[in-house]
């Protein structure tokens, strides 16, 4: 998909946070009142934090109709769910506050919630949060690969709409951007763009921490996406965010640009978009 995405400078990572967060649930209740449902790739690391914060609480919390929301990843690492380096960890902990045991996650329905001083989550049904998995396939010894063929099994099980290319379509993707310009585990020159597999193991990368093997999406997803959200924060990601949005178009060398298309939107707190041209930044 060609064509320019919005983009939206705040003053401070609360703010732009606060900003996805909004939009996210737009993007939710609005994808649930046209289809009855709505699919959602998230991402993991620090990104997500702030904005599952907006969420869990009102007024947010309270316009989106989460019974009806499916989550998906982007990619994730190779480790197990509860590790810190997982993508899956911070959706737990803060979105759906996973350690009230219920049969929705974080209903507060239980009395764990009261005990442990824990914050009811939203209350996405467990069954709807689709996290790669992991702990089976570490406790299988069966490798990354394994685990992406199984999350690529699941995706093709959901039925979810498919592109003109044959991808299917998340109703929204929400991003963040490594300093070298990868989204997802897409990193520069990856070999996923020649892969036909919806998902693929990805060896650990040298040149980014963490150096851990990982699955991810194919760049596909991303030109499919209803609709793309990067978040960036901070002036660590100013020179990438300098050449994603400069003159030169090469997906291959900055992976991120995928995301530079109609549709998709950024939010950027002020660090971040320093470097980007004035019009941009306004």
């Amino acid at each position: 998909m060609t064509g320019e995405p919005r983009i939206e400078v705040l003053p401070d990572p609360a703010a732009t946070s606060r900003a996805a967060a909004e939009a996210i649930a737009d993007a939710l209740a609005g994808a649930v009142a046209r289809r009855g449902r709505a699919d959602w790739a998230t991402t993991g690391g620090s990104t997500p934090v702030g904005i599952y914060r907006e969420l869990a609480v009102a007024p947010l919390r309270d316009q989106v109709p989460w019974r009806a929301v499916h989550v998906w990843w982007g990619d994730d690492r190779y480790v197990p769910r509860d590790h810190p380096l997982s993508n899956v960890l911070p959706l737990d902990q803060v979105l759906v506050s996973a350690s009230a045991k219920a049969g929705l996650s974080g209903t507060g329905e239980y009395a764990v919630d009261v005990d442990t001083g824990v914050e009811p989550g939203v209350p996405i049904p467990v069954a709807n949060i689709h996290a790669p998995p992991m702990g089976a396939a570490i406790g299988l010894a069966a490798g990354p690969e394994w685990a992406a063929k199984e999350y690529g099994d699941r995706l093709r099980d959901a039925g979810l709409p498919a592109s003109d290319a044959g991808f299917p379509i998340f109703d929204l993707v929400l991003l963040g951007m490594g300093g070298d310009g990868h989204v997802m585990s897409v990193f520069p020159g990856s070999a996923l763009f020649e892969s036909q597999d919806w998902v693929a193991a990805v060896p650990a990368p040298t040149h980014i921490e963490p150096h851990v093997a990982r699955i991810s999406l194919n760049p596909g997803f991303l030109g499919a996406a209803r609709i793309p959200i990067v978040v960036a924060l901070g002036e660590g990601k100013a020179e990438a965010l300098a050449a994603v949005f400069g003159d030169e178009r090469d997906v291959h060398r900055w992976p991120a640009q995928l995301a530079r298309r109609e549709g998709a939107v950024w939010f950027l707190d002020r660090a971040a978009a320093a470097k980007l041209p004035a019009s941009l930044r306004e």
